[in-house]
């Protein structure tokens, strides 16, 4: 019943509503929205208005507000990764209501996103990082630049920070490909300096990791005017800016290699030699918490070059690339927790090479690469859990190639 404010006899009190019902909260990036079921009960006068109250605590409603004349009411400027419930008070002429029941606990965060930085294109080089979110379907948006152009280069990301490692950029006395940039995030902007790779890896090396190391393996080297292939792992710890650190060596040296983890290991697939034309089959891994030499995990169904990996908690899928017949549109998958040869998955929408892929927790996604036309701006995924053919997503802004992909979500930090 609504709150009585008093009256005399035989004339009804002057009354504030009855509190709303049904408050349900759908958390978001440092922001919740609140839904809500206006009473029926509006007392004396009609409502003008609601006000939602945030806590973190259960009993303090202090966390954040805002007001709205309807539901839902966005509470904006909370802190990602806090629990917290929400209230709603229902407001008319006479007075404010009691609060409604407390909502379902929720935890602000940022939605599942998958970043696609620099690449190549029919224009060259670029800058440009496009973003779009996992758990939804559609085109991509421009979030940012890099400080430089880059291209070929490994990619590796916590929740907070993505890494771009090595690529393919003249960096004078550094020499090609050693510096890796980064970016936060949450926020776009422009990509800065984060450390240099203990050796130089200016042509595809693949990188992955969880919420504290991220890892490139592989890749071509340049010392002295030579290029080998490199068999390398090095590491950065996300939180601390500075220089690589040695992990130990692939099974195999290997360019046009892809990688992909969930939060114990961290697995290469693919790759060639310097010929360009020698593929592999090999899955190797390593444990990312210790450094070491990787092991033998088992093998590809098909040898691969130019391939790209996405994994959840559980598994890790190898999509298009090219083999022995040309490019290819087929995908993989393994199960990460127990060794083992690949298992056929299903076949994305367009067969292409040099393509990024990104995973969150339940969709992996690929984007870009080079198709049978050329430079490709397709998206497209696969439902991790589910073995199966790949579903459009929408479209990058520009059709470009040659770079991996990151997300907040992939399975190293699930």
């Amino acid at each position: 019943m609504a709150n009585k404010n008093g009256g005399f006899i035989g004339t009804d009190g002057l009354d504030a509503p009855d509190p709303p019902t049904a408050v349900t909260p759908t958390a978001d990036d440092e922001s919740v929205s609140v839904a809500f079921t206006a009473p029926t009960d509006t007392g004396t006068s009609a409502i003008t208005g609601f006000v939602a109250q945030v806590s973190i605590d259960g009993t303090d409603y202090s966390a954040g507000s805002n007001t709205g004349s309807s539901s839902p009411i966005v509470v904006s400027s909370l802190t990602n990764g806090t629990a917290a419930t929400a209230k709603v008070w229902a407001i008319n002429a006479y007075g404010t209501s009691a609060p409604s029941d407390a909502s379902a606990s929720f935890t602000p965060a940022l939605p599942e996103r998958a970043f696609f930085p620099g690449g190549a294109n029919s224009g060259g080089t670029l800058t440009q990082i496009d973003v779009f979110t996992i758990t939804s379907t559609g085109n991509s948006t421009d979030f940012g630049d890099l400080s430089e152009n880059q291209k070929e280069n490994g990619c590796a990301s916590s929740e907070t920070r993505g890494l771009i490692l090595g690529g393919n950029k003249n960096l004078g006395s550094l020499g090609y490909g050693k510096r890796c940039l980064y970016f936060t995030l949450s926020s776009g902007g422009t990509a800065a300096t984060f450390g240099n790779l203990v050796q130089n890896a200016f042509a595809f090396p693949a990188g992955c990791g969880n919420s504290t190391r991220a890892l490139k393996g592989g890749g071509v080297g340049n010392v002295g005017g030579n290029t080998p292939v490199l068999n390398n792992i090095e590491y950065f710890t996300f939180t601390s800016i500075g220089n690589a650190t040695d992990f130990g060596d692939l099974t195999l040296a290997r360019k046009d290699t892809t990688a992909a983890s969930n939060s114990t290991r961290g697995i290469w697939a693919s790759g060639n030699d310097n010929s360009d034309s020698n593929s592999c089959n090999v899955l190797d891994y390593v444990t990312i918490a210790s450094a070491g030499n990787a092991t033998d995990f088992g093998d590809l169904a098909t040898s691969y070059r130019r391939q790209s990996g996405a994994a959840g908690s559980t598994r890790a899928l190898w999509g298009l690339g090219r083999d022995a017949g040309g490019v290819n549109g087929g995908t993989e998958y393994n199960t990460i927790a127990s060794t083992g040869n690949a298992a056929d998955f299903g076949n994305l929408t367009v067969a292409r090479e040099y393509a990024a892929a990104m995973a969150g927790t339940t969709r992996a996604v690929w984007a870009g690469g080079y198709d049978s036309s050329g430079f490709s701006n397709v998206i497209d995924y696969h439902t991790i859990a589910s073995t199966g053919s790949g579903t459009d997503f929408g479209d990058l802004t520009t059709a470009k190639a040659e770079t991996q992909g990151l997300s907040n979500a992939h399975g190293g930090l699930q």
